[in-house]
């Protein structure tokens, strides 16, 4: 029976909500995170929604040795790996600095993991290793297609990685979960997705043109093969992710084998029909601007759950007008984010 689980980039906006369903599900938890694209206020309001105490380092994964004392000290039974980084457009510019720090932060983990007998991973993939998928549904037989920037490609060889990890050790359990796209907030507003500078993604963007601090969403192509002429995604709820993963937990307590799964809602939702909802959710019109398409874009890439609800018992139960009431909450109410607060400093050595 696991116990205590150590997440990986806890801090983060998926990690600080795995850390709110870990929590309320009974278990112990250590959120690990340097602080790089994320807040240690999140920690806190972790504490406030749940009424449980976290545990909370920061630390890099880069720094072996420290990583190392934490293990030690704490003797976490699972690792969910969600620490790295993450800018699909950085990723082109800087594809150094993204598979250094994606693919070394995650071979001295396992590492660390080896020495210290900790042998179950969740490592959070992403769909983006399916490129241009080869079937629409997508499910976790889909081969892999061609990835079109780094950091997808360091999803890609990450999941390899750690499947060569298992096939030289039986025991150390793996479960590869592909994201598709998570938006969305806690329901209570405390905590949710926080980017910095100009958001990289459709739904943070439209937050912010709905208070706004934007004056339009840009929409990029209108001339896909699509109902609407717009591009076509698997949105999913944040809670639900983030849900997904106790679900994860409780298959590796009893399987610790390989396994993959696909986390999306099997639903696509195109452009258009996003901000359609969010309009709804905020009661007033966004503009919209049509822009070019953007190289790397594909026309459509929703997920087949089935293989999820049939052996993780985990399906979606959000929807889209769910998913963007949420994100509003979270942006009226933070409209700078975690920015406007003091640092929690809730960090102990």
């Amino acid at each position: 029976m696991m116990k205590k689980i150590l997440v990986a980039g806890g801090a983060g906006y998926i990690g600080s909500h795995i850390c709110v369903e870990l929590l309320n599900e009974g278990y112990e938890t250590v959120s690990v995170d340097n602080l790089y694209n994320s807040s240690d206020v999140s920690m806190k309001r972790v504490e406030e929604i749940t009424g449980k105490k976290l545990k909370f380092y920061r630390a890099d994964f880069l720094m072996e040795d420290v990583i190392t004392d934490i293990f030690e000290k704490e003797r976490p039974d699972a690792v969910i790996m969600c620490a790295g980084y993450k800018a699909v457009g950085e990723s082109v510019v800087k594809p150094l600095e993204y598979y250094y720090n994606n693919l070394t932060s995650l071979m001295l983990l396992c590492d660390v993991m080896r020495k210290t007998g900790c042998k179950n991973i969740i490592f959070s993939s992403s769909a983006t290793v399916y490129g241009d998928p080869a079937e629409i549904p997508i499910t976790e037989d889909c081969p892999k297609g061609e990835i079109t920037n780094p950091y997808g490609r360091t999803k890609s060889m990450i999941e390899q990685i750690l499947t060569d990890i298992h096939a030289a050790d039986r025991d150390f359990g793996v479960i590869l979960l592909r994201y598709f796209n998570p938006i969305g907030a806690h329901p209570s507003g405390l905590i949710g997705e926080d980017p910095e500078g100009i958001p990289n993604n459709l739904v943070p963007y439209i937050a912010q043109v709905a208070i706004g601090k934007r004056e339009a969403i840009h929409v990029f192509g209108n001339d896909y093969d699509t109902p609407d002429g717009t591009g076509v995604r698997d949105y999913i709820h944040v809670v639900d992710l983030a849900k997904g993963h106790v679900s994860a937990l409780r298959k590796m307590e009893k399987d610790g084998g390989l396994n993959i799964y696909n986390l999306g809602t099997g639903k696509g939702y195109s452009v258009l029909e996003v901000i359609d909802a969010y309009e709804k959710a905020c009661g007033k019109k966004l503009k919209r601007i049509i822009d070019p398409r953007r190289p790397g874009d594909i026309a459509c890439c929703y997920c087949d759950p089935a293989k999820a609800k049939r052996e993780l018992n985990w399906e979606a139960r959000y929807g889209i007008e769910e998913m963007c009431r949420d994100s509003y909450n979270w942006q009226m109410k933070n409209p700078d984010g975690y920015g406007a607060f003091e640092h929690a400093k809730i960090c102990f050595s």
